[in-house]
């Protein structure tokens, strides 16, 4: 699966295929995020919704 990711480095949105599916924190401040790779290796991070996040197929 693909997504838009904003690229700090380029300082543009990417186009990238989603590594995988990660969750940050604990309790009642969970954070929902899909992982990615630039196609020079640097790794791209994409905070969603908990919604998105399930629906996704990783």
């Amino acid at each position: 699966m693909k997504a838009e990711f904003y690229d700090v480095k380029l300082r543009q949105s990417v186009v990238a295929e989603i590594t995988e599916k990660v969750t940050y924190g604990e309790g009642k401040q969970v954070r929902y995020a899909f992982r990615a790779k630039t196609a020079d290796g640097r790794n791209l991070t994409k905070f969603v919704k908990k919604e998105d996040w399930e629906n996704a197929s990783v």
